[in-house]
């Protein structure tokens, strides 16, 4: 039964992330990610239901448009195979549970956020505002960490942004201050702070990464979207560890 559990919430993380990829490619556009049903972007025809199984039918097809056989991106499967693992990680760790649907949700928003920061350099408000106001409403009603940590963090990680976002004149966009705002009303002020301190470490690490690699220079613009969410994803699954770490390294001072 264990196993079967997994096995189905696995298929259900795929098949929510096949729709994930509707809203990375229409959010961006500002079309409906509901009507018309989905379609190759290149010849507009639209897709087959055994031609749109998650990840199954990108092998079966090898690839490609089954009408004009142009390539169909990698980031189609990748983005179905990433929410399914999230999905069963989140089961893993939190249970099968209602705290686990809302971590599914913002493991999914934190997904689609990141996958079109990548591509436009934007995160959309469709995604953040709602998302923070569900964060509120969540630990205020089912969550454990309370409201009162769920406005302290958004305050506080927005707050942080907004400050670098003046500092910096503008090298920090709205939408990372809004992304962060919404992540500390999930997941409250120790674990807003948390994310802020590893997304600037693993930014950091890649930006030097890119410049010993790729020969990119320090003003080369990379988007903070994706750090800003694997660093929330961390602190989600390891506030307990980390926070222990970090005591158990202040007592030896």
């Amino acid at each position: 039964m264990i196993l079967l559990t997994y096995l189905f919430i696995f298929i259900l993380g795929a098949v929510i992330g096949s729709f994930l990829n509707v809203c990375i490619y229409r959010l961006p556009l500002q079309q409906s990610i509901i009507s018309p049903s989905s379609h190759c972007p290149r010849c507009n025809v639209p897709v087959k239901f055994y031609d749109n199984i998650p990840m199954l039918s990108f092998l079966l097809l090898q690839g490609k448009c089954r009408s004009c056989g142009n390539p169909i991106s990698v980031q189609y499967i990748l983005v179905e195979i990433l929410n399914a693992a999230g999905y069963a990680l989140i089961l893993w760790r939190f249970g099968l549970s209602v705290e686990s649907t809302i971590y599914a949700a913002l493991f999914s928003s934190l997904l689609v956020a990141s996958v079109i920061d990548l591509h436009h350099r934007i995160i959309p408000d469709v995604i953040t505002i709602p998302g923070t106001i569900a964060g509120l409403l969540a630990n205020a009603f089912i969550l454990p960490g309370g409201i009162k940590g769920s406005v302290i963090g958004t305050l506080l990680g927005g707050g942080i942004f907004f400050i670098a976002a003046v500092a910096s004149r503008g090298g920090m966009g709205g939408g990372d201050i809004k992304l962060i705002a919404m992540l500390g009303a999930f997941l409250g002020w120790i674990n807003v702070v948390i994310t802020i301190i590893l997304s600037s470490f693993i930014g950091s690490v890649v930006g030097i990464l890119m410049m010993i690699f790729l020969g990119k220079g320090r003003k080369y613009p990379i988007p903070f979207g994706p750090f800003l969410a694997i660093g929330g994803i961390i602190s989600l699954f390891f506030h307990d560890e980390i926070v222990a770490w970090y005591l158990g390294m202040n007592l030896w001072y």
